[in-house]
């Protein structure tokens, strides 16, 4: 009979023991925050989904299957049509005034003024705001009785802008339940969402401005190009990457918009200042319609969705190309 004698390991079976735990070290320390992932963020995802499908529109859990019903009834609505409109004519307008505001903004700043530090921080400061405190104060600000009327009728001007409290649609073309158009009202709300957010804008863009070498533009200007024609065909073209990334990350802010809304002005008279978000709020938790409410969500996370997945697709092939 063979015996073997036991004996200390060898390097190279020791050596391999470390870097097989060099491997898992990593792994073990993100498999936490894998798992709550999966749990909470796609775990609920699937459950309002899966919810979405029910009739439980009442107090009393039911979990019969009805297929697409509540969809339906959402697209048949006339204020889910209407949070649709306001929520498309919000976003455009919101978008493109705030990367105008922004890029205005940064150029004034980029011009290297006296006092750039100052007027960055006081452009910069509304973002330290949260959309409540926002729409509470724009609300004073373009309340019909106060603010800025106030000032306007001080100044003798008779017809006073109504601002939030509008149902105007222009223009108003009926389609389906509803005028579509643009609400009025909204207007207001753009107005204190550009205000918060185009100082994120103007960072954004301001990094963008000096990450541009000045022999492009002095490149430029040898050759006889103006400082028009060097924004537009130097400057711009460089900045659209930065450009991308604040539409998305606007859209988003603008497809989910809740807290402003909420605090500033409500779902409005006929729904006119209405959104997606406000509309799930008041269904699921004062209306206690769970199944409606987590339809309205899935709506918002798949219009979401439309906007990331194809950016996100586009970058991962830029940087595997």
């Amino acid at each position: 009979m063979r015996t073997f004698a036991s004996g200390p390991a060898s390097p190279t079976g020791v050596w391999a023991m470390v870097q097989k735990s060099e491997k898992a070290i990593p792994i073990l320390m993100v498999l936490p925050s894998v798992i709550a992932i999966a749990i909470f963020v796609y775990g609920f995802i699937s459950w309002t989904g899966y919810v979405s499908l029910t009739n439980w529109n009442t107090l009393v859990k039911s979990m019969h299957i009805v297929g697409f019903d509540n969809y339906k009834f959402l697209f048949q609505d006339f204020r889910f049509q209407s949070d649709l409109r306001n929520t498309l004519a919000f976003t455009i307008l919101f978008i493109g005034l705030t990367m105008l505001c922004g890029l205005f903004l940064a150029r004034m700043v980029d011009a290297k003024i006296k006092g750039e530090s100052f007027f960055r921080n006081v452009f910069i400061f509304p973002m330290a705001l949260s959309f409540i405190v926002t729409g509470v104060v724009w609300q004073w600000v373009l309340n019909p009785t106060t603010g800025v009327n106030l000032v306007l009728k001080s100044l003798g001007v008779s017809h006073l802008p109504k601002w939030f409290t509008s149902t105007d649609i222009v223009p108003k073309v009926h389609l389906g339940a509803i005028d579509f158009g643009l609400p009025v009202a909204i207007i207001a709300v753009v107005l204190a969402a550009v205000w918060q957010m185009s100082g994120f804008a103007m960072a954004m863009y301001l990094a963008g401005l000096r990450s541009i070498s000045d022999d492009l533009r002095e490149a430029a200007r040898v050759d006889g190009a103006t400082e028009g024609q060097i924004f537009r065909k130097v400057i711009l073209p460089q900045l659209k990457p930065i450009s991308m990334s604040l539409i998305i990350i606007l859209a988003h802010i603008s497809l989910k918009i809740f807290d402003l809304i909420y605090a500033m002005t409500g779902p409005g008279a006929m729904f006119v200042t209405d959104v997606p978000g406000v509309y799930m709020f008041e269904t699921t938790f004062r209306g206690n319609h769970y199944a409606q409410g987590a339809g309205i969500a899935m709506i918002m996370l798949l219009l979401v969705s439309l906007l990331i997945v194809p950016y996100l697709v586009s970058s991962f092939r830029k940087e595997r190309s």
